[in-house]
């Protein structure tokens, strides 16, 4: 039932709509091999900082190639694709996600799935589509098995290439959709309730935090808490735009 305050909202014409479209039916998956990446392979044998360096010299092709040959964790094991990103290489807006569901799995896209469908709504709702100065990633590029938290060393494992996509992107603001991708961005625990309405920093770029689109489909009262922080994420963009300190 729709509470009084999302009432007062709709009457002011500032309550965004967010209804899910039906989902359309996925495409049958079909597994990467090396081969079929260009023939940029991980480093498999590399120490840590050896495979990092690497990592952070290559190009959107390289870096693409070696996501998508990547052996470094487990759950290369059960994936059908890896989930790279998608959106403007150069945008101003990256929203952070923590992994692939089922559907993005058989798609190689990241949220194509319900939760996905939200976030456009989302996106749509302060006047943002995906692809339109908006780009989209996740923590890790590998579906965890079940949908469950990615581990420590798995996001460890992924780290270099989100910091590498933020470093080719050169975002002027990042979102952290939910716990799992703030606490490995910001690299410490805390609650998103906690974290929301403030700007935070990941590698002197400035990051918001709200919850993730999965986590409303499941609690619809705290839709609205989601707003303000969308709200709040247009205020500061329109700072840093600005040249006024987007420091809160």
């Amino acid at each position: 039932m729709t509470d009084r305050r999302d009432l007062m909202l709709e009457e002011m014409g500032i309550a965004p709509v967010w209804r899910l479209r039906a989902s359309a039916p996925a495409p049958q998956a079909v597994a990467d091999t090396p081969a079929a990446t260009g023939g940029v392979s991980e480093p498999k044998t590399a120490p840590a900082g050896d495979r990092r360096s690497a990592i952070m010299r290559m190009d959107w092709p390289e870096l693409k190639a070696c996501v998508a040959s990547c052996t470094s964790c487990e759950l290369h094991k059960k994936r059908n694709k890896t989930v790279f990103g998608a959106g403007d290489e150069h945008a101003s807006w990256l929203f952070a996600g923590e992994g692939p569901g089922a559907d993005e799995d058989a798609q190689g896209e990241p949220f194509v799935g319900q939760a996905g469908k939200l976030l456009d709504n989302m996106l749509a709702a302060i006047k943002l589509k995906r692809g339109a100065d908006v780009y989209i990633a996740n923590v890790v590029k590998c579906r965890p098995p079940g949908n469950r938290n990615p581990e420590h060393d798995e996001a460890l494992a992924c780290e270099p290439y989100l910091h590498r996509q933020i470093e080719l992107i050169k975002p002027r603001l990042i979102v952290a959709l939910g716990k799992v991708a703030a606490v490995n961005l910001l690299a410490r625990e805390a609650s998103v309730a906690s974290m929301r309405g403030k700007v935070h920093t990941y590698r002197g770029v400035p990051l918001i935090v709200t919850y993730h689109p999965a986590y409303l489909l499941r609690t619809l009262a705290d839709k609205a808490k989601a707003w303000e922080d969308l709200c709040f994420a247009v205020d500061t963009m329109e700072r840093l735009k600005s040249g006024t300190s987007a420091t809160i």
